[in-house]
């Protein structure tokens, strides 16, 4: 049996465990990167392992994401991060050097690796070629210090594509599409692999578009081969030497295949507010559109602009339409500028960000009262634009340029030729803002702002406990639900003790109060909870108000981990139609869980209505162990 190019990778990594699906395997890791908005707990968090260095291949450090300096807390993790960077060995790449996975894939990314990142669309590596995976801070924090990275071996999906995109059509609505099949939760469990004939017509950049926003379909990662599209765009990156080639086997298997055929694809639209919520763009035209904003770590690389430049060239923004458009390196931005396609935008009426994540995470930009917003990010959920009563749609950098020019959804097929755009055959490359560490940095004065706390940490897991069901919620509960982004938060993710005053304010603004005045409890949850950002603040901030255990019919793979690292026990109901029997305000109370979680089962009592019921603890040997610990930190540092 040949292998596929997932069991590649993961095979020459493979440290613990053997590969077949289900089972527990850990993993040697290559490459890391942080963000600023999880960056600053995960190196507190290598700090309190207490190691001396990081030890993977290369580690990166950027700040893409709190680069609004409305106060002192965002300017003082930058200056944190820069500063623990030198001292730990980590590259640094400094505010306005561009969004982390579009300049790691430029300066960094390389086929057959293995890359973990605090954020859940690392997964933009896989253009590349590599097995690259979301996850919390503190599984990034054990990976730089050298630890394995667990996960449980998933299925393998071939997406098998054959043709070639028309024009109008974009390497989005392949996602899309996906989406469209798959939903939200069709993916969990799973890693996509695409193949086919159709593959080589796509670039690496298009590439990276699809396994960025294939986060959305809730799988592990997604995976290209690495071919000559792959070596062309190193070659313009100036880093062919690191080039290989990596293909499945002709005989490979895998669990399931899907068929797409590019030919075939139209101009696709995800509706508010949820990226599956995909219909064709000709069954809405004519919608009026206020906003339109291009960038975020999916739609801003050097041929993304390059074609919306096009569209706009000698054109005016609608006069109803805000529009916004952040490139998504400084690379992309100096050619674009090179090239007199920044002037033909601005020219046109955009407004122009810089090189950041921008209002993909609610740091700017929210649109207005009842306003239509087209955006060509990953994620459309409620009030993630940092407007509760928002709604986003979400579409390719072509349908969005020419529903900003027309004021209103428009087939884009409908506009003229498309523009046409060459592949560049030398990107300009310039590494001036990525600061490399020091050979030896023992003697780096680590900077701490007044905003930067320690991180808190729990006490090792009692053989029963109780309290209250503090909030029961339905499905497809988002990280953003949980715990939200958006300028006013954001500067708080280094602070535990401030930001967890904000835990599910969009769901119940009681939360916070409720929580401590009870000394913590429970939550309830239908399908899918904790779905969306790698955030671990969603788990560690419920966990310092005392949330002790979470109780769903199940759960998102990143939000699972992250509950498991900070001592929350995950539960899931044995019947879900026991999610019936447990109401808001009951008090419960689970028992026999020293020796439940390593049978897999646990008993709840509703003390208040009396009725008992299993739950299944879906948990391996080693998670077992870190629950017990009182959560990954002290597991670690115990060992």
């Amino acid at each position: 049996m040949g292998q596929n190019l997932v069991y590649k990778i993961l095979g020459e990594h493979l440290v613990e465990g053997e590969l077949s699906v289900g089972k527990e395997i850990g993993i040697r890791i290559d490459q890391t990167l942080t963000q600023d908005a999880t960056g600053t707990m995960a190196f507190l968090q290598f700090e309190a392992i207490g190691i001396d260095r990081v030890r993977t291949r290369r580690s990166v450090s950027y700040v893409d994401h709190n680069t609004l300096q409305t106060s002192f807390e965002n300017p003082d993790d930058h200056r944190y991060l820069q500063s623990v960077a030198a001292r730990y060995g980590v590259y640094f790449s400094r505010p306005g050097n561009g969004i982390c996975h579009q300049v790691h894939l430029e300066r960094f990314a390389e086929p057959g690796l293995t890359l973990l990142g605090s954020d859940s669309h690392t997964p933009t590596g896989g253009g590349m070629g590599m097995i690259a995976i979301g996850a919390g801070g503190l599984d990034v924090a054990v990976a730089m210090g050298g630890g394995a990275y667990y996960l449980n071996v998933p299925k393998v999906m071939k997406v098998n594509l054959t043709g070639r995109l028309d024009p109008w059509v974009t390497a989005k609505d392949v996602i899309l599409e996906m989406l469209r099949r798959l939903t939200v939760k069709g993916g969990v469990g799973w890693i996509v692999e695409y193949g086919g004939p159709g593959v080589a017509t796509l670039t690496v950049p298009e590439r990276a578009t699809v396994t960025n926003m294939g986060a959305e379909l809730g799988v592990t990662t997604s995976v290209f081969p690495a071919d000559e599209q792959t070596r062309h765009y190193l070659i313009a990156q100036g880093r062919g030497d690191v080039w290989r080639e990596l293909v499945p086997d002709p005989d490979a298997e895998y669990d399931q295949v899907i068929d797409i055929d590019l030919g075939e694809l139209e101009p696709l639209i995800a509706q508010p507010s949820m990226p599956d919520r995909v219909v064709p763009v000709r069954a809405l035209e004519g919608l009026k559109v206020d906003q339109v904003c291009i960038g975020s770590c999916t739609n801003s690389s050097y041929m993304d602009l390059k074609r919306t430049a096009g569209i706009l060239k000698g054109k005016t923004v609608h006069p109803r339409v805000s529009m916004t458009l952040s490139p998504g390196s400084k690379q992309v931005f100096e050619m674009i500028a090179r090239e007199g396609d920044l002037a033909d935008i601005i020219a046109a009426g955009a407004r122009i960000l810089e090189s950041a994540c921008g209002p993909c995470i609610g740091m700017g930009q929210a649109p207005a009262t009842g306003a239509i917003s087209l955006r060509t990010f990953n994620r459309n959920f409620a009030g993630r634009s940092g407007n509760r009563d928002d709604k986003v749609y979400l579409c390719s950098p072509e349908v969005a340029a020419v529903a900003a020019i027309t004021g209103e959804l428009t087939d884009p097929r409908k506009f003229g030729d498309h523009p046409p755009v060459e592949f560049p055959e030398r990107f300009i490359i310039n590494d001036d803002m990525i600061i490399t560490p020091p050979e030896e940095g023992s003697e780096v004065e680590i900077i701490r702002g007044p905003n930067i706390k320690p991180v808190p940490t729990k006490d090792p897991l009692p053989d029963a406990f109780e309290g209250e069901l503090l909030l029961k919620v339905g499905d497809n509960i988002t990280t953003d639900h949980i715990m939200p982004a958006g300028a006013k938060i954001l500067p708080l993710r280094s602070n535990i003790p401030a930001i967890s005053d904000h835990v599910f304010v969009s769901v119940d603004e009681t939360f916070p109060s409720r929580a401590r005045a009870a000394g913590g409890g429970f939550v309830v949850g239908g399908v899918n909870y904790g779905q969306g950002s790698s955030r671990e603040h969603a788990a560690l901030a419920p966990m310092y108000l005392g949330v002790k255990a979470v109780i769903v019919k199940n759960f998102a793979r990143i939000h699972y981990a992250n509950l498991i690292n900070f001592g929350i026990v995950p539960l899931e109901l044995s019947d879900p139609a026991d999610y019936d029997r447990l109401n808001q305000g009951d008090r419960l109370k689970v028992s026999g869980l020293l020796d439940g979680l390593e049978r897999g089962e646990v008993e709840l009592e509703n003390l208040t209505s009396g009725v008992k019921f299993k739950l299944v603890a879906r948990l391996t040997t080693r998670q077992v162990k870190i629950l017990k610990a009182g959560g990954l930190l002290p597991f670690t540092r115990g060992r």
